[in-house]
């Protein structure tokens, strides 16, 4: 679906309307556990012609199946019984979630071929490293970690799906409403595993507004008004928040947290096996995905470095998945972003220059923001720039491990450090709200954590001499640097950080106990 219209690629846009409408025809089916693939489709197809399907293992063989019409699924309704009352009192809400049963169960000899179950995790970092120690270059250790961790058709498939299944009960009271992914299930950046970021979109329902200009008379909707947006936003969440709870079928652990800078409905969607996080419009975080896809879609370098560095930050206990001082995999991405666009020639263009692209159609102004940037990557040169992937991943760390952070920050629209407008330690400049940082999270001891990782990690990927390694099978590139440094020699980040001074030292080790405080806690909670 990611491909092209007449030669040139997909915008944003194009991608993520063909996807929910693709989702619209679509259903999942929980199958038994000897499936007949035949028997099924067969079954299926009698309501319609069927596009694409597969299956997959989630507590259970299920089957994603997406008709080529969107009433096949009608017709398919109208013949599927309700489960009876016996046991629970059932709601009867009819979903596009099925369970499919044999009357006659097949026996072990007609359960022909066994079916292709698509993976929707990826593989463990141990099984990863092993991997990549058979890989010939750095750059090939790089895309082999891409094509292991990142998002593959299905299990987009899958996303745009539990996003189409929640906005189901959102247009039982919004029948304008959609639910679209935003954040790493659609930026090209997400990995397997991640969780799904969806919100409520009413914008469809706005563009309605005051269309009847013309003419001596002027109509509209009598609507409830609400003192702030914040709280209509919060109301509506409550709303589709205890809907999903009590009626939604497979949505368990439902959270509301309304009280949030941006408030929020956490749920745990069993039929996908996704965790998602539901919000209301947030036009910020919709610019910030596309921009990141069209980061992604112009050069293949820029995914396979930020696909490394997070797994490399994630090994050494760098980011995080609870909330804290941590460094975010966001910041992270726009660090190599930005490292991308300090390159000569420079492998990606700054916002601003992207921004100068922009035509009419692309102009989208919010509040007092210029969010504008061009949406069509063809009109956007590609780089002159040849430098492999080994060359930039020990550059990344050459250029961050002596970083002037006490005095510069990190500016994506201009493409260049600037003086730090305040005083955190780590200042990224959000490139769309203006006078937001978007590492404002991180402290001192993070900070310098990542730094003295980073000139490790520079250090070995200069000193090793991979053949030597190559035959004796030790791990050496990218493989070398996903295996916590403690572990092979306590002494030697102690060495690389002479030189940083020695009240960063003492926050630096305090840090790393608090990573081992963090990752004991953790375990312990597993």
């Amino acid at each position: 679906t990611d491909a092209e219209v007449n030669g040139r690629k997909k915008t944003f846009t194009e991608v993520q309307t063909e996807r929910l409408e693709q989702a619209e025809r679509t259903i999942l089916i929980k199958c038994p556990p000897k499936i007949s693939e035949k028997k099924l489709l067969q079954y299926l197809s009698s309501h319609g012609k069927i596009n694409s399907h597969f299956f997959f293992e989630n507590r259970g063989i299920h089957a994603l199946v997406e008709f080529s019409e969107k009433n096949s699924i009608s017709s398919l309704q109208d013949v599927i019984g309700i489960p009876s009352a016996t046991e629970h009192h059932v709601v009867p809400f009819k979903s596009r979630l099925f369970t499919f049963m044999m009357k006659n169960p097949v026996g072990q000899t007609a359960a022909e071929t066994q079916i292709h179950l698509s993976p929707q995790s990826h593989i463990p970092v141990k099984d990863l490293i092993q991997k990549l120690c058979d890989a010939d270059s750095i750059s090939s250790q790089m895309y082999t970690l891409l094509n292991e961790y990142q998002l593959t058709e299905e299990n987009i498939k899958l996303r745009f799906l539990a996003c189409s299944l929640v906005r189901d009960f959102a247009r039982a009271y919004f029948p304008d409403s959609v639910v679209k992914p935003f954040g790493s299930s659609v930026n090209t950046f997400g990995k397997l595993g991640c969780d799904v970021d969806m919100f409520l979109d009413f914008n469809e329902a706005r563009k309605h507004i005051k269309k009847m200009a013309k003419g001596p008379f002027e109509m509209e909707y009598q609507l409830k008004r609400l003192p702030s947006e914040r709280l209509a936003t919060q109301k509506i969440l409550s709303v589709i928040g205890d809907c999903l709870d009590h009626f939604g079928p497979g949505c368990v652990s439902v959270q509301k947290i309304l009280n949030a800078r941006c408030p929020l409905v956490k749920f745990s969607h069993q039929p996908t096996g996704f965790q998602c996080d539901l919000s209301v419009s947030n036009s910020f975080a919709i610019k910030s995905s596309e921009l990141l896809y069209i980061y992604g879609c112009l050069d293949s370098r820029v995914r396979a470095l930020v696909f490394s560095i997070r797994c490399w930050a994630r090994v050494h206990g760098l980011t995080n998945s609870v909330p804290g001082a941590w460094i975010t995999n966001f910041s992270l991405t726009m660090m190599v972003i930005f490292f991308l666009q300090k390159r000569s020639p420079p492998i990606i263009p700054t916002v601003d220059q992207l921004r100068a692209l922009a035509d009419e159609e692309d102009r989208h102004v919010i509040g007092s923001y210029d969010c504008s940037f061009v949406s069509d990557l063809s009109k956007i040169n590609p780089t002159k720039n040849t430098e492999t992937l080994d060359e930039l991943l020990y550059n990344f760390f050459e250029y961050f491990g002596n970083f002037d952070f006490r005095k510069n920050s990190i500016n994506l629209r201009k493409g260049k450090e600037v003086n730090k407008p305040e005083s955190s330690p780590l200042y990224i400049w959000n490139p769309f709200e203006q006078d937001l940082n978007i590492s404002k999270n991180v402290n001192q001891p993070q900070l310098e954590k990542f730094v003295a990782l980073a000139r490790e990690s520079a250090w070995i990927l200069q000193k090793e001499d991979k053949t030597q390694r190559m035959v004796s099978k030790e791990p050496w590139g990218l493989a070398a640097l996903l295996i916590p440094f403690g572990k092979n020699n306590p002494n030697m980040i102690k060495n690389r950080v002479k030189g940083i001074g020695s009240e960063t030292i003492k926050s630096l080790l305090d840090s790393l106990k608090l990573s081992n405080v963090n990752n004991l806690q953790k375990a312990v909670g597993k």
